[in-house]
């Protein structure tokens, strides 16, 4: 069964309406776009959760990495209980280790711009038997996912994973096509996600304190504002407002807004 083309199609408009939904976020409002569009995939694919991340290639790998320098640099996890998240860091930790799993191998492996994979169409049957799916699904109430792996350049990945639990069917190669319709035409989407946080284009990663700074400028606020709504002083708003326009390369709000809009490099 193949994807429906059909502009008339219900499940096609409630794509296209998710697009246009995220399209009127401002990109300050990042954060509330990403969990937006989270919440509408559980509910489109019928799914108990959902991880968004970004995984970075480090310019210096170590020999024979299995996981071809493809590290992990930032994770959101829409509904983020404590089994979840204790098993999200025991992923990330186990990615800095020798102690890779197939999944994770297979995960970073090809160097495809756009792949959406099915769990169980991408192992092999053992693998289901095995420490890694009992850990990691079923112990915290998944036994299935859909992966997709954006490419937003040579080094810069965005990867999501939507779960099902044991008692929902598995998903089928037509929920991957869906998934995949959703995500192929969002680059735009997850280019400002990754520039909100300095991650795509800054000379390095914006600190907790800049990105809320750097938020407060695109939303168009004054730096004597900044100050007051971050309880900060002056001196101190205005240093961060420089960090942030270094890191980014322009000397001035417009030429940082403008790398939003694609103008810049």
């Amino acid at each position: 069964m193949h994807l429906s083309t059909d502009p008339t199609d219900p499940q096609n408009q409630e794509i296209y309406a998710l697009w246009d939904q995220l399209a009127e976020f401002s990109v300050a409002d990042g954060d509330t776009a990403l969990t937006h569009l989270m919440s509408a995939l559980r509910t489109m694919l019928s799914a108990r959760n959902v991880l968004w991340g970004v995984v970075v290639r480090l310019p210096s790998p170590k020999r024979a990495d299995p996981l071809l320098g493809w590290r992990p640099r930032l994770v959101r996890v829409l509904d983020p209980i404590p089994v979840v998240a204790a098993s999200v860091q025991k992923q990330y930790d186990t990615l800095w280790s020798d102690k890779v799993d197939l999944s994770q191998i297979l995960s970073m492996s090809g160097d495809e711009p756009f792949r959406v994979r099915l769990l169980f169409e991408a192992l092999p049957p053992a693998w289901f038997e095995g420490e890694h799916y009992r850990r990691h699904y079923l112990d915290v109430g998944f036994a299935d996912s859909i992966s997709v792996r954006i490419a937003l350049n040579d080094d810069v990945r965005i990867r999501l994973f939507v779960f099902r639990d044991a008692q929902a069917p598995r998903f089928t190669a037509q929920d991957g096509q869906r998934l995949g319709f959703v995500m192929r035409a969002l680059r735009w989407f997850h280019r400002e996600q990754l520039l909100s946080h300095g991650l795509l284009i800054a000379n390095a990663p914006l600190t907790p304190a800049e990105r809320k700074v750097l938020l407060a400028l695109l939303n168009g606020h004054a730096e004597k504002e900044i100050a007051q709504r971050l309880d900060q002083s002056p001196n101190t708003t205005h240093f961060h407002v420089k960090s942030i326009y270094a890191k980014f390369g322009v000397r001035n709000r417009a030429a940082l807004a403008a790398l939003w809009l694609g103008k810049l490099r």
